[in-house]
């Protein structure tokens, strides 16, 4: 066999549409990352070298001292936990709560179904600038004494959490409704049989088959509500009660503001999104991709 020589694998010849695409993909990637490494670059300056030699030009040192007074100047270990309190319950409630509606409508055949879905749904087509006077009229006559730090549910981390809910509870009802669809009927059935109450149902047999779903509508609403800013600004009025996308606003002063300062900042403020991103990476890219190969 040493005679004997392995035929070799002809290459595919280049295409220009092939060359075209990858020169597209490959520009429309950096000018997608370039808003991104152009903050990098500035927060890693001093504000007094880009003043005498400006934005564009090149660097004489790089250094992390803007991350350190950042962190420090905003206080950002504090807004950290006040948005920890207000996610993790919001987002635990919002798929809680929407897996309820959506088991109920996609395993049980009744005449309002749909219409039920359709009124969770209908939430996320209304602009959150719609009901904002009545909302903030209503929280502030909400008195809730002993409840929360303000006595209302005005000015409160309860207050948020039940608004990021009510928002969005439709679009995750919605999608997880079509998910049970997917499910075969025959466990429902057999465990219906077999004397299964509806409690066991939903809670030991359907939901772990949603974990692949549950988990990238999860990651999706970490990064939503972590990053309000809306909600917060109209419903709270205590600085100390804000989340952390208001930390940003202790880096702004009233005459002058230091955009390499801000820039280290708001990098410092993306790490937990990414952060919940990469630890659920593997189950969310499955969420968007189920059902892609059925037919």
């Amino acid at each position: 066999m040493s005679g004997t020589t392995l035929p070799q694998r002809r290459r595919a010849p280049i295409r220009p549409a092939r060359v075209l695409l990858h020169v597209f993909l490959a520009g429309t990637a950096l000018a997608w990352l370039a808003p991104l490494l152009w903050a990098v670059f500035s927060a890693l300056r001093p504000y007094s070298e880009t003043s005498a030699k400006g934005y564009v030009s090149w660097p004489s040192k790089l250094t992390f001292a803007n991350f350190t007074n950042a962190f420090q100047q905003s206080d950002m270990l504090h807004y950290f936990g006040n948005t920890l309190v207000i996610a993790v319950p919001a987002v635990l409630l919002t798929l809680f709560l929407s897996s309820c509606v959506a088991f109920y409508v996609s395993r049980f055949d009744f005449r309002v179904n749909l219409a039920l879905l359709l009124v969770f749904t209908a939430g996320n087509l209304l602009p959150q600038q719609v009901i904002i006077t009545p909302l903030y009229r209503l929280y502030l006559l909400t008195d809730l004494p002993g409840i929360t730090a303000s006595g209302k549910l005005y000015d409160s981390a309860l207050g948020l959490v039940l608004i990021h809910v009510a928002f969005q509870s439709g679009f995750c009802a919605f999608v997880l409704s079509n998910y049970m669809r997917s499910l075969p009927h025959e466990l429902t059935e057999a465990a219906l049989v077999d004397g299964a109450s509806v409690w066991r149902l939903y809670w030991q047999i359907t939901l772990p088959l949603c974990k692949p779903a549950m988990a990238a509508l999860a990651t999706l609403l970490s990064i939503w509500i972590y990053n309000d800013f809306f909600w917060a600004l109209v419903l709270i009025s205590t600085g100390e009660n804000m989340p952390i996308t208001s930390a940003l606003n202790n880096l702004s002063g009233q005459y002058f503001t230091d955009p390499n300062l801000v820039a280290a900042g708001s990098l410092l403020t993306a790490i937990p999104t990414l952060i919940v991103y990469f630890a659920l990476q593997r189950q969310f890219v499955n969420g968007l991709t189920l059902g892609s190969s059925k037919g």
